[in-house]
C-alpha cells in the first residue's frame, strides 16, 4: 500500500477532490485503483457527486410503471428520486422531497396513487409535479404555483428508464436510440417482471462492477451459469478462438434472416450492445440451457437467439435471450456496501406455472449472484488489508475491468475538472 494517499486524505491541505485527482492522475493504467478509492468514506463521497449524481444511471423499467398514478422510488446515496406516469402516461421523475418541510412523499419501492400526498401535512402533488393543495394555513400570500417538486431529468428507451440528477445531463440521445434499436424485437411495453431479488453486497460498487467486467474467474467460480454461457463476449475478445468465431459468423447469418439485430456498437467505454451466441445447443441461461418461458419474448419466433448483452456504466449490465431477459442494477449504499438488483423478464402474457417457473427461471444468476458476492467480498477484506497494494489486470482475460476503470478515471477528472490533463494522456473527454 502506498502510503502517501491515505496520509493526504486527512491531511486539511489538500482537499479529497485534490487527493482523488492526484490518485487518478498519477495511477498505473492497467493496475487496480489505490486503496482508498475502494474504501475511504471521503473517496464514496466524491463517486457519488461526481459519477452518480451527474451521470445517466439506469433506475428501472418501463413495464414496471405501466399506467397512470403508477410509481417507483429509487435511492441514489442520499437522493431520494419517485419516478411515475403522469396523467398523459409520460414517465417523468421528481426529488422525493415534499416543498413544505423536507419530508418524502413516497416510501415504498413501488405503489399506485391518484395524486402524490406528503403524509406530514397532506401537501398534494397532481402526477405532474405540481402543487395542488397545501391548506388554509399558509397565508394569503403563498402562491401554490412556487412550489411544485423538483424535477429529475429522465430518459426512457427500449423499455429502460434512465435519470440524471445533474443540472445540466450529458447528451444521450444517440444511446437511447440503440437502445430503442436493439430491443425492438422484444417489445419492451409488453413484458413483465416474473421474478426479482436484492442482494447487498459488503463490497464497493467498483469492485462489483470488476467483478462482472471480466470472466477471468468463472471457471472457478460458476459451475451453472458455465452451462450455458460462452466465456466470449464478442469476436473482438483477444481469446476468442476459431471455432468460437465460426459458430459466431453461422449465428450471425441466422439473425440477418429473422431480423435480429446482432452487430457490436461501443458508445466509448461506457456502453456495449453486442449479441453472441450461448454454448451450442443452449437456448437460454437456465441449468439445462433450454427455455425458462414457452412463450418467446415480442416478435422472436426462435429462441436461438443467444444472449444480446448491453452494458451501461456506472450500474447496469444485461442478457436478452428469446424466451426472457436477466436485467441487472448497482446502486451504492456505502464505501464498502453495495446493493445488486436482478429482474427477470418475460412476455407480459405469459402465465406463471403454466408457461414458466420463477424457481427454475432463476436458479442460474441466483447461484451465480452469491458467488459473485462472496468473491466480491473476500476481494474487498484483502484490499482493506496494510498489504493491499494496486496490482496487475491480464490484458486479454481482464481487458473488460481495464475499459471500466478508464472510463471511471477519465469521468471522474472530468467532472474533476482535469479535462486538459485527459487529453494529454491520450484518454475520451466527457
Amino acid at each position: 500500500m502506498d502510503p502517501v494517499y491515505p496520509g493526504r486524505l486527512n491531511d486539511p491541505v489538500n482537499s479529497p477532490r485534490a487527493s482523488m485527482a492526484e490518485m487518478l492522475l498519477n495511477r498505473r493504467r492497467n493496475f487496480s485503483l489505490p486503496q482508498p478509492l475502494y474504501s475511504d468514506a471521503e473517496m464514496f463521497k466524491l463517486d457519488m457527486q461526481e459519477i452518480f449524481c451527474k451521470e445517466w444511471i439506469f433506475v428501472g423499467l418501463t413495464c414496471e410503471i405501466p399506467a397512470k398514478g403508477n410509481y417507483m422510488t429509487v435511492e441514489v446515496g442520499s437522493n431520494s428520486v419517485i419516478i411515475t406516469r403522469d396523467n398523459t402516461t409520460g414517465v417523468k421523475a421528481f426529488h422525493n422531497v415534499c416543498r413544505h418541510r423536507g419530508s418524502r412523499l413516497c416510501n415504498q419501492a413501488k405503489g399506485k396513487v391518484a395524486k402524490l400526498v406528503c403524509p406530514y401535512h397532506q401537501w398534494t402533488y397532481e402526477l405532474d409535479g405540481r402543487l395542488l393543495y397545501a391548506g388554509s394555513n399558509m397565508g394569503s400570500d403563498f402562491n401554490v404555483a412556487d412550489y411544485g417538486l423538483k424535477p429529475v431529468h429522465v430518459k426512457t428507451a427500449g423499455g429502460f428508464i434512465f435519470i440524471c440528477l445533474a443540472e445540466e445531463p450529458p447528451a444521450i440521445d444517440d444511446l437511447t436510440a440503440a437502445f430503442d434499436e436493439y430491443l425492438a424485437p422484444y417489445d419492451m411495453e409488453n413484458v413483465k417482471v416474473a421474478a426479482e431479488s436484492t442482494l447487498v453486497e459488503q463490497a464497493n460498487w467498483k469492485l462489483v462492477v470488476e467483478n462482472n467486467r471480466e470472466c477471468y474467474h468463472c471457471n472457478g467460480a460458476h459451475p451453472e451459469l458455465l452451462n450455458s454461457l460462452q466465456e466470449f463476449d464478442d469476436t473482438d475478445d483477444p481469446r476468442a478462438t476459431p471455432e468460437y468465431k465460426r459458430l459466431v459468423a453461422r449465428k450471425q447469418t441466422q439473425w440477418n434472416a429473422e431480423g435480429i439485430p446482432w452487430q457490436l456498437r461501443r458508445f466509448g467505454r461506457r456502453n456495449r450492445f453486442t449479441r453472441t451466441p450461448l454454448l451450442e445447443g443452449a437456448v437460454a441461461m437456465t441449468v439445462d440451457g433450454k427455455v425458462a418461458c414457452k412463450k418467446l419474448m415480442g416478435r422472436i419466433k426462435n429462441p436461438d437467439v443467444g444472449s444480446l448483452r448491453i452494458l451501461h456504466l456506472p450500474n447496469s449490465w444485461n442478457h436478452f435471450m428469446g424466451d426472457h431477459a436477466v436485467v441487472f442494477r448497482v446502486m451504492p449504499l456505502g464505501p464498502q456496501q453495495t446493493v445488486v438488483t436482478t429482474k427477470w423478464l418475460v412476455r407480459k402474457d405469459a402465465v406463471e406455472g403454466v408457461d414458466y417457473d420463477p424457481a427454475n427461471m432463476r436458479k442460474v444468476w441466483d447461484a451465480t449472484n452469491d458467488q459473485d458476492r462472496q468473491l466480491a467480498e473476500e476481494n474487498q477484506r484483502g484490499i482493506n488489508s496494510m498489504a493491499y497494494e494496486p496490482g496487475p489486470y491480464s490484458e486479454t482475460a481482464e481487458y473488460g475491468v481495464i475499459d471500466f476503470l478508464q472510463w471511471y478515471s477519465e469521468q471522474m477528472l472530468s467532472n474533476l475538472g482535469h479535462q486538459a490533463e485527459i487529453l494529454k494522456m491520450g484518454g475520451e473527454q466527457g
